[in-house]
């Protein structure tokens, strides 16, 4: 079970957010919400996992950054919803992983052929405390910012009462690595655009 530990109000370059941080024991997790969210149905709502390479170092290999941006941009058009950040840095498989698969990368692998070559899970990402989090807010029901069909169906199994989902449409031009990576998730079903 998770437990609100501290929250406060966060300044953002799309509004400001009332913070919330969790903790199940192992993990914190923060929801960014905007506006009154509770007992809400049909809430914007992103799901995202930390990105260390993206959100620290601005790496161009992945778009967790600027699907990060678009998801805050859209609640705050929405006047109302909710972030939820959870630490599953590298699909949840930790930095160690992510960083061990440079070289396959290099050679030509996809992320996650990598991943499973070096013995890790293809996607090791567990979204029970976002249930809990949804459950602890009051929201009954969310639209979820993705382009993951996948992440949609973990989270409806989690519990997570989807009533329909927003792609985070980012544009690749002139970015060679995010277009591999787009590959990558083309593969594994991802609705986007190169």
């Amino acid at each position: 079970m998770i437990v609100r530990l501290q929250e406060g109000y966060l300044k953002t370059k799309f509004g400001t957010f009332l913070e919330i941080l969790y903790y199940d024991g192992q993990k914190e997790s923060v929801a960014l919400v905007m506006g009154d969210v509770n007992n809400s149905e049909n809430v914007l709502c992103r799901v995202h996992s930390s990105c260390l390479s993206a959100h620290v170092f601005n790496s161009i290999e992945c778009d967790c950054r600027e699907q990060m941006e678009m998801a805050q941009f859209l609640i705050e058009r929405e006047g109302k919803g909710i972030v939820i950040w959870l630490e599953q840095e590298g699909r949840s498989n930790g930095h160690f992983a992510l960083l061990s698969t440079t070289k396959l990368r290099e050679q030509g692998m996809t992320s996650t052929e990598a991943y499973l070559k070096l013995g890790f899970q293809e996607d090791a990402r567990n979204y029970r405390c976002a249930v809990e989090i949804l459950q602890n807010l009051g929201i009954t029901s969310i639209i979820l910012l993705t382009n993951n069909p996948q992440k949609m169906d973990s989270l409806k199994s989690s519990g997570i009462n989807i009533t329909g989902t927003k792609r985070l449409v980012i544009d690749t031009s002139g970015n060679e690595e995010l277009k591999k990576t787009y590959m990558d998730k083309l593969s594994r079903g991802h609705l986007i655009n190169l």
